[in-house]
């Protein structure tokens, strides 16, 4: 009886032991993807790659952000073509040298017809936009007078505006103050007098855009002989930019 009872005990404990083996064996930790045991646990393979792997990895693949000859790269937009249309040159300074008739009234009753020429520089800086420029004028008539030869002759300067009209047109406007000087002499003043200039004119632009014809008029003040004496001027000329 206890022969019986001792070998029923070993053989259930062989039998228990084959179990356990058999279910170490079948584990999901030793199971290999291909359907047999592995002979080494899970833990000792990497879960993630190596350094070494990772960089050659990261070489291989193109940067298509950065490559410019990548065909993915967004081109960058090109420099709009430059474009010149037709400019008309502007210029600072007019030169003017004309023809000009002053009718002198020196008193009442008398006047005297002179002849003779215009200078006038006219500078336009661009701080006003080219409408108001600094004006210089020069003018030198000659007549005569009681059988005697008259002269008169004017230095004046002042300012000048103007406006630019459609058809090659410019009026302007100037008013300038200065000296003025008068021959022969007479015993009731001296040959020099203080004097100003109010008027205007148009400049008609030629096919030259440096040349323009110049048509102007003005009153002239002065004071001769104990009296003031407003005298009208016109002249015509030629028109000189740069």
């Amino acid at each position: 009886m206890k022969r019986s009872a001792f070998l029923l005990a070993v053989v259930l404990l062989c039998g228990f032991n084959a179990i356990a083996q058999q279910n170490s064996h079948n584990s999901p930790l030793f199971v290999s993807p291909f359907g047999e045991a592995d002979s080494q646990p899970v833990s000792t393979i990497q879960a993630t790659p190596s350094l070494a792997f990772t960089s050659s990895l990261n070489d291989a693949i193109p940067d298509f952000e950065s490559s410019p000859a990548s065909p993915l790269a967004a081109p960058e937009p090109a420099d709009p073509p430059q474009v010149v249309y037709g400019v008309k040159p502007s210029y600072d300074f007019q030169a003017y040298l004309g023809y000009t008739f002053i009718r002198f009234f020196q008193v009442p009753g008398t006047q005297v017809n002179l002849n003779g020429f215009n200078y006038s520089i006219v500078y336009y800086p661009d701080r006003f936009n080219g409408k108001l420029a600094a004006d210089g004028e020069f003018v030198a008539t000659f007549g005569s007078q009681f059988d005697e030869k008259a002269r008169f002759l004017l230095g004046m300067g002042g300012a000048r505006f103007r406006w630019a009209l459609p058809r090659n047109l410019e009026f302007w406007a100037h008013a300038l103050v200065g000296g003025t000087h008068y021959v022969p002499q007479t015993p009731y003043g001296t040959e020099s007098s203080l004097a100003y200039e109010l008027g205007g004119g148009v400049d008609i632009n030629s096919r030259n855009s440096r040349f323009s014809y110049r048509i102007s008029a003005d009153a002239i003040g002065t004071r001769y002989f104990n009296t003031y004496q407003f005298s009208p001027k016109v002249s015509v000329g030629f028109v000189y930019k740069f």
